[in-house]
């Protein structure tokens, strides 16, 4: 893979992630339509996708310090209760249970975790076929036109109102399935995500951050399964050069783009993207047959 061919793919990435059209279905495409080279490429798209994730910590720092902070309290929390069960069980006594969700920030972690679940099953299992999947053509242009329309239903989606306090973890595991099912190329996460946000009521913008922060377990995860790959790859120094390249084009294109989304889903401009991904869609199917060849 050339320096050319890993920075082309970092933008790829990095517009793909955020913009609601697969950056799985593109980066697909690209490798299928040129014959990228990727040998290495279980690290490569790893680092395509940290690159994603720093651009999210830049975006929503404040409120990841947040629920880190929480989320270490909670685990306090609940070694403390645990000590309190036992101290109750063993000695007859009644203290009382610390309250483990409370406060916003506190169940914004809890719903986070309980989307990761579903996300982490579907995509252990799923492994192996989303993988065959993304050198299938036609099962890539499938995916984009189902994209597409959920993209319309999301901009037809009445903005709802609920924030942490009001969201169910039926909502978040609903969600966490979505997400799962869009590891799937041709399946646009962001888009997958936010569309089923706004179907269980969430506000706008909160649907957009919940989106973008439920994706750093997921991907976290995926580079931890992976390690064993990783580990047995040796890369040269123009490789590790490369990639590094891709990766930051990634998190520089990926920063604008979260930007330009907000905006997006605030004036239901969806629907754009949604006829370029029927567009797409078409086109990969169409090359499936050979009609391109």
């Amino acid at each position: 893979m050339s320096l050319l061919q890993a920075i082309l793919m970092g933008i790829i990435q990095g517009l793909t992630e955020f913009l609601p059209v697969s950056s799985s279905g593109h980066l697909a495409i690209f490798k299928n339509v040129f014959h990228v080279n990727t040998d290495m490429k279980m690290t490569f798209d790893i680092m395509l996708h940290v690159g994603t994730l720093i651009a999210v910590f830049i975006i929503y720092w404040a409120d990841i310090k947040k629920m880190v902070v929480e989320a270490v309290r909670i685990l306090i929390d609940c070694c403390a209760n645990l000590k309190i069960l036992i101290n109750n069980t063993f000695s007859g006594e009644d203290e009382k249970y610390r309250r483990i969700v409370s406060g916003s920030y506190r169940k914004f972690v809890v719903l986070v975790l309980v989307s990761t679940i579903p996300t982490g099953i579907i995509g252990f299992l799923g492994k192996d076929l989303v993988e065959k999947a993304g050198e299938n053509m036609l099962i890539i242009g499938v995916c984009l036109l189902i994209t597409a329309c959920l993209l319309m239903i999301a901009d037809r989606t009445v903005s709802g109102k609920k924030t942490p306090k009001n969201i169910t973890y039926t909502n978040a595991l609903g969600i966490g399935v979505a997400q799962g099912i869009a590891t799937l190329p041709g399946i646009s996460r962001s888009g997958t995500t936010i569309t089923a946000c706004l179907l269980s009521g969430f506000d706008k913008r909160f649907a957009v951050k919940y989106s973008f922060i439920m994706s750093i377990p997921a991907i976290l995860g995926a580079a931890v399964l992976d390690i064993k790959d990783i580990a047995a790859e040796s890369l040269s120094k123009a490789e590790i050069l490369n990639y590094a390249a891709g990766m930051i084009a990634a998190a520089v294109v990926g920063f604008l783009c979260i930007k330009f989304v907000l905006v997006l889903v605030r004036n239901r401009k969806f629907k754009y993207f949604g006829i370029y991904c029927i567009l797409m869609g078409l086109l990969a199917i169409l090359y499936h047959f050979g009609l391109f060849s």
